[in-house]
């Protein structure tokens, strides 16, 4: 699906804590073309697991607006995790955060917050801040749900023969929220159906993901 990517497609980055559940709750969302996790917020140089520095563990999503919208990323990111009992815990390894990456995005966060402020909601404890830069996380964190199932990872790699392949695909990052319990293997193969790919493309996706052991 990756080479059918709308042109608009934007970038979201968020930190809700640590980064595995982030990834897969996103993952599995219609029109969220691929996820991966990493690092940022701050301003140590070349982060990692263990000297991420200032650096806040993130998911990065690209996503086509005309499937899903920022504000409704935006909702789905306030709505899975309480900014209070993340805030600096491990120092800043866990924050909430939204990192923008451009004045749209800014401007949307502001008028989500406002918007749960209308509804009774306290303001959320989070950090509004530009997308300086995103540094991807090692290889054993992207996926990880995905990747606690051999078998999944080793029929998926018929279709995505190298590591980068499989975990830039849109359905890895659905097969993710799968192992984490966000979605169900129906959802997936109805949607799947609806890629713009060709129809044998479709059924042999379909049929590879049926045979996986969970």
């Amino acid at each position: 699906m990756s080479s059918e990517i709308s042109k608009a497609i934007q970038t979201a980055t968020l930190g809700m804590g640590c980064f595995w559940s982030p990834e897969a709750l996103f993952g599995q969302i219609p029109g969220v073309i691929r996820t991966r996790v990493g690092y940022a917020g701050g301003t140590t140089d070349q982060p990692s697991y263990r000297e991420m520095g200032d650096h806040s563990e993130v998911v990065q999503l690209d996503f086509d607006p005309g499937i899903v919208s920022y504000e409704d990323i935006l909702r789905i990111f306030w709505n899975h995790h309480n900014p209070v009992n993340i805030n600096d815990y491990k120092g800043r390894q866990y924050q909430s955060l939204v990192l923008y990456h451009n004045e749209q995005q800014r401007n949307a966060a502001g008028q989500v917050i406002r918007e749960m402020e209308l509804e009774g909601r306290a303001k959320p404890d989070t950090e509004v801040s530009l997308c300086v830069k995103f540094y991807p996380a090692e290889t054993r964190h992207q996926k990880y749900y995905l990747h606690r199932y051999p078998d999944a990872v080793e029929k998926l790699s018929f279709v995505y023969p190298s590591q980068e392949e499989l975990l830039n695909s849109t359905l890895a990052a659905r097969l993710n929220g799968l192992a984490k319990g966000y979605a169900n293997m129906a959802q997936i193969k109805q949607e799947i159906a609806e890629w713009p790919i060709g129809k044998s493309q479709c059924e042999g996706l379909i049929n590879l993901i049926s045979k996986i052991k969970w």
